[in-house]
């Protein structure tokens, strides 16, 4: 890589990381251009530079969260026995992680789409992230004769539609009231929904 490629992912860097540090303590609705470029401690004409729009900048955020919370779930539950119950360590851990950042949580599933990203692949990215992080257990599972493959594409949505409702509850309703009953909430809901 010659310097000049080397500048440019460093720029790139500074704005990625200013917005993301924006959208995990304030949300989407805090993020412009002069936001981001006042964080990165540079004029927002230079983020042209560097980037299309703020679209661009959320789209690559949103990937970045991924990465980075896959990376706590993979740490936390990489010692979990394999099957049903890494589904549910690997659903906890997922849960764990919105409740940390309830500012990535809003970006995923509260903000328009329109407001994010003009590109499909966004919506993708967000509402298959939960399944594609449970892939190889679901895998086990059929492999082992616990779900057949219907069932599990059945229990897949199901999980999704449960986690997505539970973490709407606790972050923006703060219903259960603590996070301990939040945490007994979602054990009964992943109990109840890996019995059928």
């Amino acid at each position: 890589m010659n310097n000049k490629e080397i500048q440019e992912q460093r720029m790139r860097g500074y704005f990625i990381d200013a917005a993301k540090n924006i959208l995990k303590s304030e949300g989407l609705r805090s993020v412009s251009v002069r936001s981001i470029a006042d964080k990165a401690g540079y004029s927002y004409a230079t983020m042209y530079n560097y980037f299309k729009d703020v679209k661009e900048l959320i789209f690559i955020c949103v990937k970045d969260f991924q990465e980075e919370c896959a990376e706590v779930i993979a740490a936390e539950t990489r010692m979990s026995p394999r099957g049903v119950e890494k589904l549910k360590a690997i659903t906890k851990s997922y849960m764990k992680y919105f409740v940390q950042y309830p500012g990535i949580f809003e970006l995923f599933f509260l903000e328009l789409i329109s407001d994010m990203s003009v590109d499909a692949s966004t919506l993708e990215l967000i509402v298959t992230f939960l399944s594609r992080l449970c892939d190889e257990e679901w895998t086990v599972c059929i492999e082992n004769k616990v779900f057949s493959e219907d069932e599990a594409a059945l229990l897949k949505e199901r999980l999704n539609y449960t986690v997505t409702g539970l973490l709407l509850f606790y972050i923006n309703r703060k219903y259960p009231e603590s996070y301990p009953k939040f945490v007994e909430a979602a054990d009964r809901q992943l109990e109840a929904l890996f019995r059928t």
